[in-house]
């Protein structure tokens, strides 16, 4: 097969992809930014690039992430590798990490170093965001998918950053420890959610506890006021449709300021409270 790279491109637009996932696959393939595609149409691909390109554009076509063919994804200014056993870090999840930030930058008992928890991490996507951000933090991070963990150590080497990783079940590998900040975004879709069809290539595991959804965050939410030292924040991220619920739990199991923050397309996104104390 020998294509140029305006008829690379004009496959994929036949195939159905959008113009810049075709764009970004290519130009992973060739190792090449999007203006050099746009400069050169009529470079000449190799027959065994050309059906790389064409094999990857059907794989997106049945709906497969981008994230997984071309191996990482930016989040919050940092390029992350993902594999699909983790869950492609998506912009509603910064709303997440914008609220813990601004915590972290108000200070904890008298400028000390904050103590802070990340749990279900997937790709280390929100505790490396953190870690980035505000260098000062000492962040343990938790999944209880070994393989996750592993993703998340590869980015934390590539980037530089220092994180104490935990293989286990939620706040269980952090028993006996307290946190100024604890923040998750635990699986929260409700098993019979259509949506979950289109996510069929992520780890369900990673999306979905079953039920009506909420069972994740109401396991953290009650194991939380054990681990948060006086003052400290529980931070959830949620379904726009549960808002309410989560409200309702914090508060449930003592949590005083409770509050939601909404993303960026305006929807509940985020509920959190804080531990009564200082």
């Amino acid at each position: 097969m020998s294509l140029t790279v305006a008829a690379a491109l004009s496959r994929a637009r036949a195939l159905g992809l959008d113009r810049l996932d075709a764009q970004l696959l290519l130009g992973q393939l060739l190792c090449q930014p999007r203006a050099w595609l746009l400069a050169h149409d009529e470079a000449e691909l190799s027959t065994a690039t050309a059906a790389a390109f064409v094999a990857a554009c059907r794989r997106r076509a049945t709906g497969e992430p981008l994230a997984y063919l071309i191996g990482e994804r930016e989040f919050h200014g940092l390029r992350l590798e993902v594999t699909p056993a983790v869950l492609v870090p998506r912009p509603d999840t910064e709303t997440l990490v914008d609220w813990a930030l601004e915590l972290l930058c108000a200070g904890f008992d008298n400028g000390a170093p904050p103590l802070v928890a990340d749990l279900g991490t997937g790709s280390g996507a929100i505790a490396l965001a953190l870690k980035h951000s505000h260098p000062a933090a000492r962040i343990s991070a938790v999944d209880f998918s070994g393989p996750a963990i592993e993703v998340a150590r590869g980015n934390a080497t590539a980037l530089g950053l220092v994180v104490d990783w935990h293989v286990g079940d939620w706040l269980q590998p952090l028993a006996g420890r307290r946190f100024h900040l604890i923040a998750s975004n635990p699986p929260y879709i409700a098993e019979d959610d259509p949506h979950l069809v289109a996510l069929r290539f992520e780890p369900l595991h990673a999306l979905t506890p079953g039920g009506d959804g909420l069972a994740a965050i109401e396991r953290i939410a009650c194991d939380a006021p054990r681990h948060l030292l006086p003052g400290g924040w529980l931070l959830l991220e949620h379904g726009h449709e549960q808002a309410e619920a989560v409200h309702r739990q914090l508060v449930q199991v003592g949590l005083e300021a409770v509050q939601t923050h909404a993303d960026l397309a305006g929807r509940p996104r985020c509920t959190g409270g804080r531990w009564p104390g200082v």
